[in-house]
């Protein structure tokens, strides 16, 4: 089992820099942050763009692997997206994974000036998105022209560190995203079921990602893939459960080590952040991270 980290890109670089060091001091495996233009109660908060703050903590950290949990369509180019994703592969030598998902209906869906996609669209768009930038980051020169995305000779040379290209991990519970986490993904995110967010059990979350594991698995053999050959990821925080796993060391190993017998290989916890839905006490985060990873094995 893998712990991880997400970084909210909350932080003036000069506090920041310190806070991914950190991450990698206390032995985090990933530290992620958010791909938004800005989100939920920080919208009125310093937030900063994804891309430049990987690159920063690219050049601060040496072994952590680094990424977005998740990036989307509401507010990128696949094109434009590729060429950033190869430059901070070569930064930080092989060392960024690419959590990607459809997006929603929040700030970041009409921030350009758009009218909100509706569910089908946004699946539709996805799932160009994502075969598209599959090509870009694995083809010297692309050409397509579909519905939504087109691309005309573009240039993605030299490619990727990582061959044939860095990994994909991709969020999806339903059976077109999860279709193409089959196809593409070299894991599989989730934050569980958001109808049991705010009335839901511990109990009913379990039955739920279980029940999410199994639908990942058809649809990996309509694909002729092993489910086992994708790495399976758990954004914690949005839970019914969502604040226990930060209380203690013992509340991380019982929450963590319920979800790694569903078949989870990593556990993403946030980043404290005070006076916010990710407050929790700093000592004891760092005790999870030393403690509790090793307690998991």
């Amino acid at each position: 089992m893998r712990l991880s980290t997400v970084i909210l890109p909350v932080y003036r670089w000069s506090e920041g820099r310190e806070v991914w060091r950190r991450a990698e001091e206390l032995g985090f495996d990933s530290a992620y942050t958010y791909d938004h233009l800005s989100w939920r109660a920080f919208r009125d908060r310093p937030w900063f763009g994804a891309v430049p703050t990987l690159t920063a903590a690219a050049a601060v950290t040496e072994r952590l692997r680094l990424g977005t949990l998740v990036t989307s369509p509401n507010f990128r180019h696949p094109v434009t997206l590729a060429k950033d994703l190869i430059s901070l592969d070569d930064i930080s030598d092989g060392r960024i994974t690419l959590g990607i998902g459809a997006g929603g209906t929040g700030f970041d869906a009409t921030a350009l000036g758009q009218e909100p996609w509706s569910p089908a669209e946004r699946a539709n768009r996805f799932g160009e998105f994502v075969t598209l930038l599959d090509r870009l980051l694995t083809e010297d020169s692309v050409s397509y022209e579909g519905d939504y995305y087109s691309a005309r000779e573009a240039r993605t040379i030299p490619g990727c560190v990582q061959r044939p290209r860095l990994p994909f991990a991709v969020a999806a519970t339903g059976p077109r995203g999860l279709g193409l986490a089959a196809r593409h993904g070299q894991a599989w995110v989730t934050t569980g079921d958001p109808k049991l967010y705010e009335t839901g059990t511990p109990e009913q979350s379990v039955r739920a990602l279980r029940d999410q594991i199994d639908r990942l698995a058809d649809a990996c053999a309509g694909t002729g893939r092993d489910v086992e050959a994708l790495d399976k990821i758990l954004l914690t925080g949005f839970t019914p459960d969502r604040s226990r796993p930060l209380e203690s060391v013992d509340a991380f190993v019982d929450f963590a080590g319920r979800h790694i017998a569903l078949g989870f290989t990593e556990i993403v916890i946030h980043w404290p952040i005070p006076g916010s839905d990710f407050a929790a006490d700093q000592g004891v985060f760092e005790k999870i991270a030393t403690e509790g990873a090793a307690q998991l094995g």
